[in-house]
């Protein structure tokens, strides 16, 4: 949306590789045989997308499909026609900045020893595409097999049928995609078997996944990672919604903490960082206006569960950076 600021939408023109037989039939089988929770993986992708002026994804509109690029672009174009305050899509844009910031910034506090980038529940993410900061870094996807395999499908179509291949390009030392259920006990295994070496700098990417997950899998997530941060340096970023966020969707949102600042550290996390939505450092002048709903939540005692104007709930999303406390205690 070059000029969503300005209160115009640009047209809507969609590549025409998005047609090719290949990706077509991979959308279709996406629409019909895919449960909405993998279906999230594509209305990520469509948020890239479509905020493309700040995000710069040339696998997004691929990944995301003529569908759900459709459905948000209606959003955007419904939402700059009534003057609203907050644009649907801003909280991924916000979100995804605020996470490739993190990983940037992480990738430069270690001191070489080969960095590692583990992304848990990666869906479409296309970082190791993008981020030419992970030049020195073995990536590690992890996600359903279904949804790896028809992202390489999608990327692999991709690189043959676009003149800008260039784009395509894997900007990361190396990456694995590790078929794996975050529900199971057998992910963390599965990495190394993939090699993933738990002595290594890594950075842990936990990006719109663990409310996904039930209260007990993401608690056994978080320790799993805690646990085994042994002898290196360890960052982990990581979003969490409040309890208001999980009860106001009737769709697969489950896990929440209201303080997950306290959260971590329990857990054995350090240097424990929660940012909100609109922060100084999660803002990326896209929230100006102070009557966005993420700038009057800012100002609120976070114990608040309705804003005390109008009485609405008070939605939260926490983004939270946190280091791994080398231990050899076991977490219970």
């Amino acid at each position: 949306m070059s000029n969503q600021e300005n209160g115009s939408l640009p047209d809507f023109i969609l590549p025409d590789s998005l047609y090719t037989e290949t990706i077509r039939e991979v959308h279709s089988a996406v629409e019909h045989d895919w449960d909405s929770l993998r279906q999230s993986a594509c209305q990520t992708a469509a948020g890239r997308a479509l905020w493309k002026h700040v995000i710069h994804d040339p696998l997004a509109e691929l990944l995301a499909g003529e569908t759900y690029l459709k459905k948000l672009y209606e959003k955007i174009n419904k939402d700059i026609l009534n003057n609203a305050k907050e644009i649907s899509g801003v909280i991924i844009a916000v979100r995804t900045l605020w996470f490739d910031k993190g990983i940037e910034a992480a990738l430069t506090s270690f001191d070489g020893g080969g960095a590692q980038v583990v992304i848990l529940g990666a869906g479409m993410d296309t970082r190791a595409y993008r981020l030419s900061c992970l030049k020195d870094s073995n990536m590690f996807e992890v996600d359903f097999p279904e949804v790896l395999q028809m992202k390489t499908t999608i990327v692999e179509a991709a690189t043959e049928t676009t003149d800008e291949q260039k784009h395509q390009l894997m900007m990361a030392k190396s990456l694995n995609r590790v078929a794996a259920d975050l529900r199971e006990k057998d992910w963390l295994e599965k990495l190394q078997e993939s090699g993933l070496k738990l002595n290594k700098n890594t950075v842990w990417v936990l990006e719109g996944i663990l409310y996904y997950l039930s209260h007990s899998n993401a608690m056994e997530v978080l320790k799993i990672i805690a646990n085994n941060c042994t002898s290196a340096h360890t960052v982990l970023l990581a979003d969490f919604m409040n309890k208001q966020s999980t009860t106001m969707s009737s769709s697969n949102f489950h896990f929440y903490s209201d303080y997950p600042d306290e959260l971590l550290p329990s857990l054995g996390f350090s240097d424990v960082k929660l940012s909100q939505i609109g922060d100084p450092d999660a803002h990326f002048g896209l929230l100006h206006d102070p009557l966005n709903l993420f700038n009057k939540l800012r100002n609120l005692p976070r114990s608040l569960q309705t804003h005390p104007d109008d009485g609405t709930p008070c939605c939260r999303l926490y983004l939270l950076q946190a280091s791994g406390e080398p231990s050899n205690k076991t977490i219970l």
